[in-house]
């Protein structure tokens, strides 16, 4: 499902920063360190062009996608013996309800402020896409991170080369004309490197768990709560690692970096790690 496009500032800054860096590695990093008419100049420029536009592309995706908005007649059925577990109120132990949607919460599903919605496997309101990241565009918003990182990293390496290519050729007066755009270009690629290196580090953390970004700090409550009362606890929707790695980027290795949502689900049901349990006990 596709949402409504409206104007955002951090949206307009990320892209501003992505022509600028894209228009600089081209034109200014590889012309200036091997020649964007030979052949190793050809072959990068076409490989980082290659890794910007599936950026965009993904990043366009993570935008416009809305992230799953939950049914007004949905109703959990507690009496539904394929869901082993439901979800309740910290205080009085009743289903989740949302007095601002007047609606009952799916699992996973969280109200977000800034949407004034409930959206269904709640990560985070992310406001450099303007969005919510959520079930039915999580896999989009990961895959624009893995791609930003590498057209960072692969920029700054171009950057690097280019540098040491000028001094080493003793062309001060033609660095110098450059030196703005290389202070510049430097300025942005190394803080968002390290930024977006953490903040890949982190979902590839919370996608072997999977966890939503809520989930891994009401996790680390209910881990308190469980160790104080002399129990051990154990995430509901941890299936091992390559079964949430399946679970949130698809079945097919071949299609985890392609931004397709086929294989998710509705975003109103999960499998946990009691299923097989509850199959065995029923079928006793």
């Amino acid at each position: 499902m596709k949402r409504g496009f409206s104007f955002s500032l951090p949206v307009t800054v990320v892209v501003s920063a992505i022509a600028f860096i894209y228009f600089c590695t081209v034109f200014i990093f590889i012309d200036r360190w091997l020649g964007l008419m030979t052949s190793p100049g050809i072959m990068n420029a076409v490989a980082f062009t290659g890794v910007a536009v599936m950026c965009v592309f993904n990043y366009g995706f993570a935008i416009v996608t809305d992230p799953g908005r939950v049914p007004s007649t949905f109703t959990p059925d507690i009496e539904d013996s394929e869901v082993p577990i439901h979800e309740i109120k910290r205080k009085g132990g009743d289903l989740r309800y949302c007095q601002k949607c007047s609606h009952f919460k799916p699992p996973r599903a969280h109200h977000c402020r800034v949407c004034k919605r409930c959206v269904l496997r709640m990560d985070h309101h992310c406001i450099w896409i303007n969005n919510c990241v959520g079930h039915a565009n999580y896999k989009v918003f990961f895959i624009f991170v893995v791609y930003a990182v590498i057209a960072c990293i692969y920029s700054l390496v171009l950057l690097v080369g280019s540098l040491t290519n000028d001094s080493q050729n003793d062309e001060r007066q033609s660095a110098d004309s450059f030196r703005t755009v290389y202070v510049i270009s430097g300025l942005l690629l190394v803080p968002l490197s390290v930024a977006l290196s953490v903040l890949l580090g982190w979902h590839i953390y919370l996608i072997l768990q999977n966890k939503t970004t809520i989930e891994y700090h009401e996790g680390v409550r209910a881990f308190w709560l469980a160790e104080k009362g002399g129990n051990i606890y154990k995430h509901p929707y941890d299936l091992g690692a390559y079964e949430n790695l399946t679970t949130v980027l698809g079945p097919s290795i071949f299609g985890w970096i392609c931004p397709t949502s086929r294989d998710i689900g509705n975003g109103l049901r999960f499998r946990t790690a009691y299923d097989g349990i509850s199959a065995a006990s029923t079928s006793k």
